[in-house]
């Protein structure tokens, strides 16, 4: 459980690294593409977070 917790916290991270790349991006297309990993990183730590909380009921 702890390495879930683990791997979406890394995830959230990188999320937050592509966000601050795509403010930081002058160029269109570099912004798209930095905002749609930001996305992708932050729906996959939330599928991550949902899992967690799945485990913790079955085990509660």
């Amino acid at each position: 459980m702890k390495d879930m917790q683990a791997q979406a916290e890394k995830l959230r991270t990188e999320a937050a690294e592509c966000a601050l790349i795509r403010d930081l991006a002058t160029a269109p297309h570099k912004r798209e593409l930095f905002n749609r990993l930001a996305e992708h990183l932050n729906t996959l730590a939330g599928e991550v977070e949902k899992a967690i909380a799945n485990e913790a009921e079955k085990r509660a």
